[in-house]
C-alpha cells in the first residue's frame, strides 16, 4: 500500500510539473505584452487622463513604472502615438512623466526655461499636433519659476538668458507678484500657440484639439488648470 501511494504521489508530481511547463510560455508571454492603452479621442478625454494621472502622483500611487519598461520599448520602437503634448519649463523639479505619471510613449514633452513659445517650441508642438495626432495641449508653467523670476527683476544676467525674457515679459507687467506673473505667462503662451500657429489654430477650431494653460506647485505637487 505503501509503495502503491508513493507511485501515486509521484505520479501528480509529475503531472503538475508537465502542467506548469507548459503553462510557462503564456505567462512569459503575458508578462512581456505592451500594457493595454486605448489613446482618448477627444481633447476633453485626454485632460481627464492627465487630471487622473497627477491624482495618483499626489496619492504616491504611480502605476507608470510598475509597468513592463522593456516591452513598452519594444512596442514603441517603430512608432509614437502619444495622447497630449505638454510645454513645460525646463527645471528640474518638474519631471512631467511622473507628475502626470505616464508611462513611455505616452506624452510629447516639450521643455524650455519659463516654457515659452517660441518658434522651435512652436514647431515642435505643430508636428506633434498634426503628424501624432495629440488631444490636447498643455502649457504648464510652475511655481518658484526661476525664469519668470529673471524676467519680473529685469536684472542683468550672463550669456543668452535674456534672449528668453521677450516672450516672458508681457505677463510680468501688471502681475501683484510672482505668482500671479506665472499664471499669466502660462496663458499667454497657450494663447500664442492658439494665434501663432495656423496648424494648432485649424486642429482648436475643429475640435480636434485643445490647448490650455496649468500650473504646478512645487511644493505640493498638484496641477492646478488655469
Amino acid at each position: 500500500m505503501e509503495h502503491r501511494a508513493s507511485r501515486r504521489e509521484l505520479l501528480r508530481i509529475t503531472a503538475a510539473g508537465v502542467a506548469a511547463m507548459a503553462a510557462t510560455p503564456a505567462r512569459m508571454l503575458a508578462q512581456n505584452a505592451a500594457p493595454e492603452f486605448s489613446k482618448p479621442e477627444t481633447p476633453e478625454q485626454a485632460m481627464q487622463l492627465l487630471r487622473d494621472g497627477n491624482q495618483r502622483y499626489l496619492q504616491q500611487r504611480l502605476s507608470a513604472c510598475s509597468t513592463n519598461l522593456a516591452a513598452l520599448r519594444e512596442h514603441s520602437e517603430g512608432h509614437q502615438d502619444p495622447f497630449a503634448a505638454i510645454l513645460g519649463c525646463a527645471d528640474s523639479r518638474v519631471p512631467v512623466e511622473i507628475v502626470f505619471d505616464q508611462s513611455l510613449g505616452r506624452l510629447f514633452v516639450v521643455r524650455v526655461a519659463g516654457n515659452i513659445a517660441a518658434p522651435d517650441t512652436i514647431g515642435s508642438l505643430e508636428y506633434a499636433a498634426a503628424e501624432l495626432n495629440i488631444k490636447t495641449i498643455l502649457v504648464l508653467g510652475h511655481s518658484k519659476c526661476g525664469a519668470v523670476t529673471a524676467a519680473k527683476a529685469g536684472g542683468a544676467v550672463p550669456g543668452q538668458i535674456s534672449t528668453l525674457f521677450q516672450y516672458i515679459y508681457p505677463a510680468t507687467v501688471g502681475a501683484a507678484d510672482l505668482d500671479a506673473a506665472i499664471a499669466k505667462n502660462a496663458q499667454i503662451q497657450a494663447a500664442t500657440l492658439r494665434g501663432a500657429s495656423p496648424v494648432i489654430a485649424e486642429m482648436v477650431k475643429q475640435g480636434k484639439l485643445s490647448v490650455q494653460a496649468a500650473v504646478y506647485d512645487v511644493g505640493s505637487g498638484k496641477v492646478t488648470t488655469l
